[in-house]
């Protein structure tokens, strides 16, 4: 295990190595040099991030960090002596010779790192969910734009030319106006889901303070770390974990930036295990354009809701897209009505490449163009609070409206709590 630092001796190291301003200048790169990479969490997506790494020539990977000893064994054996593990995070951030790091650690830990990163004079590949509460997301914004790093939100649809021939197409009216979109997770998990399990002491190969980091203390749980933490609010939910990809491709498609209302209900209906999310949930997000957003959480029932990752309804068809292509189904006119078909049926296949890998083409071009990435932070942001606020509508059992402009709901109080939490020391937002 690599010698444990404090935050406060990260930030002597930091100031020590011409850091003391706050963030650092980004590292020039000629045109043969390669983009030295660091990955942060090598457990599932973080090895899925290191794969759609692997095949672009201009990046190097030269550290990986986790908390769990055997994702960095795998990973380590598979990459070579020449890539240097950590357990802390803070001592790859501490290395001038690293110009970008990638991030697919548990949802909680984005905000902070993504902040330290940018700081430390790092560009950042982030996964998604961007982050853990909306203020966190604001204030990544922040940093971002202060630091002038470079900040790509693993949302990897944005890197579909197909889907963004196809917003073109609905935002400019092709197909009338949009009234209602919808997606939908679904896994029928029934009876026992993932199981019961009791509370128990840590593996010897896992840091579970460091894995719960700002979030509060509390015994190890093998149905939490590594993975199933996507079922337990106080780490992630499939709201943000599955909804958060479509809430950002269908709100790119329909050319919407936030909701102005959002109500949520759901529960424990039919799958009896550990988890504290529903097992069944339903959302909806009202638009100012004039439009509903649906998403389904549906893991006691896994037949397919529509035929397709997204629906989109308009008043002259209705798309059904996937990563294969879509198709368009033309309105037929409706009671009191008497129209012509507005057009014969659309089917389009998709030559995308392997979407993951585009989007990291995206990354790298931009750490050397310094240009806006196709899912910046701010993109990401808008599109993850979405999911939260959905998350926050289930929690309150209320209708909540929201303000875009200040990221405050207005008609209740008490659910602004919510819009974050109080870390648990010695973390900070930064």
């Amino acid at each position: 295990m690599a010698t444990e630092i404090t935050r406060r001796t990260f930030v002597k190291t930091a100031a020590a190595a011409g850091l003391a301003a706050g963030f650092a200048s980004p590292r020039a790169h000629g045109a043969n040099e390669r983009i030295r990479m660091a990955f942060i969490g090598v457990g599932n997506r973080g090895g899925q991030l290191i794969e759609a790494t692997l095949p672009h020539q201009d990046a190097e990977i030269v550290a990986l960090c986790d908390v769990y000893q055997p994702y960095l064994d795998k990973w380590c054996e598979k990459l070579g002596p020449e890539v240097k593990p950590y357990r802390d995070f803070r001592e790859v951030f501490a290395r001038e010779d690293i110009d970008a790091v990638a991030i697919g650690t548990p949802d909680h830990w984005h905000a902070i790192m993504t902040i330290d990163a940018c700081r430390a004079g790092k560009d950042v590949y982030v996964e998604k969910p961007m982050c853990f509460t909306i203020k966190e997301g604001r204030r990544m914004v922040e940093v971002a734009k202060e630091t002038g790093r470079v900040v790509q939100v693993g949302m990897q649809r944005r890197s579909s030319a197909m889907y963004a021939e196809l917003g073109e197409r609905i935002r400019g009216g092709e197909f009338g106006h949009v009234t209602m979109s919808r997606a939908y997770r679904v896994s029928n998990m029934t009876p026992t889901g993932m199981g019961k399990a009791p509370d128990s002491d840590p593996p010897a190969d896992l840091d579970w303070d460091m894995w719960l980091g700002p979030r509060p203390m509390r015994p190890f749980n093998p149905n939490i770390a590594p993975y199933k933490f996507r079922w337990w609010k106080e780490y992630s939910s499939q709201m943000t974990n599955w909804g958060v990809h479509y809430f950002d491709l269908l709100r790119w498609l329909n050319g919407d930036e936030a909701p102005s209302a959002i109500c949520a209900l759901g529960g424990k209906y039919a799958v009896d295990d550990d988890r504290n999310i529903p097992d069944t949930m339903q959302a909806t997000f009202e638009f100012p354009a004039g439009r509903l957003l649906l998403f389904g959480q549906y893991e006691a029932s896994g037949n397919s809701a529509i035929p397709g990752e997204v629906e989109v309804r308009a008043s002259k068809g209705t798309i059904y897209g996937t990563s294969g292509g879509y198709k368009v189904l033309p309105e037929k006119s409706g009671q009191f009505q008497d129209w012509e078909k507005p057009f014969e049926p659309i089917e389009v296949k998709s030559t995308d490449p392997e979407l993951t890998q585009e989007h990291m083409r995206n990354f790298l071009d931009c750490v050397r163009s310094r240009e806006t990435p196709k899912a910046d932070a701010e993109t990401g942001h808008r599109s993850t609070t979405i999911a939260h606020l959905g998350n926050i509508s289930l929690e309150t059992k209320s209708l909540i409206q929201w303000d875009a402009a200040a990221e405050r709901i207005t008609n209740n109080e008490s659910a602004n709590a919510l819009l974050h939490y109080e870390y648990r020391a010695p973390w900070t937002l930064g």
